[in-house]
């Protein structure tokens, strides 16, 4: 009996010795905690987190140098008496893991920008709206199409990259308006040391999201289901240093 105490006893010792040797739960980066601040609730901040405890690459989308442009056509029967318009943000966020072939990005629905002039050069708008017909555009875009105050972010989930010959497809699912959608965005990935751009477009349908596009006179008046989305996102490695201004 003395013996079996005394080996329990040595088998305590160790087993708080080594405890105690066990380094501490590594702190989740700042960085990668930022990014959790004003997300959607089921950002998975965490699994980044693990893939950065295992050694990997994780990038950080820098928002003030990304960018998602998506260009609204006019349609119907007086399409001519309307205007297309570039719809903007600004404010792209999420995570990159290259080695894992994922990322999750989002953006705050709320602060889109619509007809900004340089975006509308670039994309060779001959017409030019009012102040009243771009707040009026951003009214019914906020309001009556994606009702920002039930879904404030649009999603992409990256989960496969696949190489062609033109550069890679990103497999991936959009949520938008309460609704996910599988996309394949063919795309560009431009890697230098700690810092990674991907370019790309792709089309969408509203009706695939439940949206109904604005009309107006019966729909003599109206807005393509279809959305041309391009996007270009920078991000940043964790734990490297600031890029130079």
């Amino acid at each position: 009996m003395k013996a079996r105490l005394r080996i329990a006893t040595l088998a305590a010792v160790l087993a708080f010795g080594l405890a105690g040797c066990a380094p501490p739960p590594r702190a989740p980066s700042p960085e990668l905690a930022a990014v959790s601040q004003g997300a959607p609730p089921d950002f998975p901040r965490r699994d980044y987190e693990e893939a950065a405890a295992r050694g990997q690459a994780v990038y950080r989308v820098d928002p003030a140098a990304s960018l998602v442009a998506i260009t609204v056509l006019r349609a119907g029967s007086l399409a001519r008496l309307g205007h297309d318009h570039v719809v903007a943000s600004h404010e792209v966020q999420g995570l990159v893991a290259p080695q894992a072939g994922r990322a999750d990005l989002f953006l705050p629905l709320a602060g889109l920008t619509v007809d900004e002039a340089p975006l509308r050069a670039e994309a060779g708008m001959d017409t030019t709206p009012s102040e009243s017909d771009i707040a009026g555009t951003r009214a019914n875009m906020r309001d009556k199409v994606l009702e920002v105050e039930r879904f404030p972010f649009a999603q992409v989930q990256v989960r496969e990259v696949r190489k062609t010959a033109m550069g890679v497809t990103l497999v991936a699912s959009m949520t938008l308006h309460g609704v996910t959608r599988p996309v394949e965005i063919p795309a560009v990935i431009d890697m230098r040391p700690d810092t990674m751009t991907v370019a790309g477009t792709f089309d969408i349908r509203q009706s695939d999201f439940g949206m109904v596009p604005f009309a107006i006179l019966n729909g003599a008046i109206r807005v393509e289901d279809r959305l041309g989305l391009r996007l270009r996102i920078e991000a940043h490695r964790i734990g490297a240093s600031a890029p130079s201004p």
